[in-house]
């Protein structure tokens, strides 16, 4: 697939208080902002938040699986992290083609955009990957 600046997939979730414990697991992250309830409620959010690690896997699930797709290579990631995530909300993270940066290798620079069901952005950035 020869991949067109414009183009454009998404993927969305709604995250669990399984997904948060989850990611704890799997990196070691048990920052209490993500996993004790009474000292996040403490905090400036009120409430537990996700890790910022699950929007940007959101992004990594749009680039494997649709856009471009199975046996693309993740080269660059850029994020701003611009609202919290919480449990219950919706996260979509859509991927846009922006330049073909090396069409012989197949070097793709893409937007990289994580919004809630309210339309929040909520991680921002881009990302560059090669895919043939």
């Amino acid at each position: 697939m020869t991949l067109r600046p414009g183009q454009t997939a998404s993927f969305s979730k709604t995250v669990s208080e399984w997904d948060i414990y989850s990611i704890a697991g799997a990196t070691g992250d048990m920052n209490p902002l993500h996993v004790n309830a009474q000292q996040a409620a403490q905090s400036r959010f009120g409430e537990r938040i996700a890790h910022s690690i699950l929007p940007a896997g959101l992004i990594s699930t749009v680039l494997g699986m649709y856009l471009p797709g199975p046996g693309t290579i993740y080269l660059h990631q850029s994020l701003d992290f611009t609202a919290p995530v919480k449990i219950g909300d919706t996260v979509t993270a859509t991927v846009t083609v922006l330049d073909v940066i090396d069409p012989d290798k197949g070097v793709y620079r893409l937007e990289t955009v994580c919004a809630n069901q309210r339309g929040e952005t909520v991680a921002d950035g881009e990302a560059v990957v090669m895919y043939k």
